[in-house]
């Protein structure tokens, strides 16, 4: 028996050995593929004095538990002093920049977990606004949590509101300028916008509540500015109340004695029941609300876009989005916005973005997820997912329709004469490589490379 099962070892060996793995060492060897670097050795750490690297390749510190530390190519020296080593972690080409950055460029990055939290009855808020990072000058953002039934007191502002879901669900009630009246339920993924001045409110719904983004149309936005209905009633004569309203004085003895801003109330019923039943009660025509996600994708090589704006969600005139997803190894291509700035929000992943700043300037950042990122109006840009996930962001302008230059087809679309003498008049044989992978130039705007594996490999390996 045991001789038998010795056999049988033996011969399932063979046949392991005789039938090549998909994209083993072996089969690779057979089929003439060169093998990876991870085969012949461990990743080095790119943080160490002898380290070289002239292609200035993204390192996944976060993914690869790495300390960085500023040396490259053998230049920079270790620190002495005090150090924070989890924030150089997560900035890692602030603390060993490429070689291509260069100049002055002002702070186009910020965290929210660096926000003032306001901490409420059943939920929070912090804001992103010019007062933390001084570049955001043409939209202000706002995280905010509703736990179940908590409201967001009816309110309004002097900017215009944008919102996307995070995660959970909302309701959201607003009256538009005819006096129609509006009621809808949201969830991950969706958006809503209210024009500068429009009265509305927001309730978290389900077992757990939501979580939201708004972008406000002004930098200098503050959460502390809002119209709220209980600061007003508060800064009234209750005579003039009793005029308004036509009721006695006495009937509003007890309103509230502070603005309730986030509080907890009763939970909703469904929309059909919460609708007011007055005989001069109107629906607004006006679809405050959208929903993104659903949306058919824009597929490209690399990941996936869906852009909402005045073309498919009409009401919101001032404010544009595009919802990203760049896979692993992928790049939101090279490009620039040419009617405002992109205010970016990173919701998962990882990324490395360099901003050309024009006039030999150009600084890279990276951010992880809750980071906010500027790129002022025809700032070139990418953006690189370096970690081993799908990143997700929004890329969010003060606009009322998404517009972009590819660099890519740009240099396609214009005479290849010109991008050669341009270029490439010291090697026209990196000339004509160049013009045949331009010839047939469209937008990819999340790009992946798929070019010889060993021309990849090395930049993999380093992340």
């Amino acid at each position: 028996m045991h001789l038998q099962s010795l056999l049988l070892a033996a011969t399932i060996s063979e046949l392991a050995l005789a039938v090549p793995i998909e994209d083993s060492p072996r089969q690779r060897l057979l089929d003439g593929k060169p093998l990876p670097s991870k085969f012949y050795k461990k990743p080095q750490n790119p943080y160490t004095p002898g380290f070289r690297d002239p292609l200035d390749s993204a390192v996944d510190s976060v993914g690869r538990k790495l300390d960085p530390l500023p040396f490259r190519n053998g230049l920079g020296a270790s620190v002495l002093g005090p150090w924070n080593p989890d924030r150089a972690r997560q900035n890692p080409d602030l603390v060993r920049p490429p070689s291509t950055d260069h100049g002055d460029v002002p702070n186009l990055r910020w965290s929210f977990a660096d926000s003032h939290i306001r901490i409420e009855e059943g939920g929070w808020t912090r804001q992103t606004t010019v007062r933390e990072v001084g570049t955001s000058v043409q939209l202000a953002g706002v995280n905010m949590r509703l736990g179940p039934g908590v409201i967001r007191e009816l309110h309004w502002h002097k900017e215009a509101e944008w919102a996307y879901v995070l995660d959970g669900s909302v309701r959201v009630t607003a009256l538009d300028y005819e006096g129609g009246s509006f009621i809808d339920d949201v969830g991950k993924g969706d958006l809503w916008y209210f024009p500068s001045g429009v009265p509305h409110s927001l309730q978290g719904l389900g077992e757990n509540g939501t979580e939201f983004l708004l972008i406000f149309d002004d930098g200098r936005f503050s959460e502390e500015s809002t119209f709220l209905l209980t600061d007003w009633l508060q800064r009234t004569p209750k005579s003039v109340l009793a005029e308004n309203f036509h009721l006695p004085p006495e009937v509003f003895d007890h309103i509230p004695e502070k603005e309730k801003y986030i509080f907890k109330g009763s939970l909703p019923g469904p929309v059909a029941d919460e609708k007011p039943k007055g005989k001069y009660f109107k629906e607004s025509k006006l679809k405050f609300t959208h929903k993104l996600l659903d949306q058919a994708p824009h597929k490209t090589s690399g990941g996936e876009v869906r852009i909402a704006d005045s073309k498919n969600f009409g009401i919101s005139k001032t404010v544009a989005s595009a919802h990203v997803i760049i896979q692993p190894g992928a790049l939101r291509e090279m490009h620039w916005h040419p009617n405002a700035d992109e205010w970016s929000f990173f919701i998962k992943g990882r990324a490395r973005v360099t901003v050309f700043a024009s006039s030999g300037t150009a600084r890279t950042f990276n951010y992880v997820p809750g980071d906010v990122g500027i790129v002022p109006a025809n700032m070139g840009h990418f953006v690189e997912n370096i970690g081993d996930e799908p990143l997700e962001m929004l890329e969010i302008f003060r606009a009322d329709e998404f517009r972009d230059f590819s660099l890519f087809q740009w240099l396609g679309e214009t005479p290849q004469r010109m991008v050669v003498d341009t270029l490439f008049a010291d090697d026209k044989e990196a000339g004509e490589k160049f013009l045949n992978e331009i010839k047939d130039a469209k937008k990819d705007e999340v790009t992946k490379f798929e070019g010889p594996e060993e021309d990849r490999e090395g930049r993999e390996d380093l992340r």
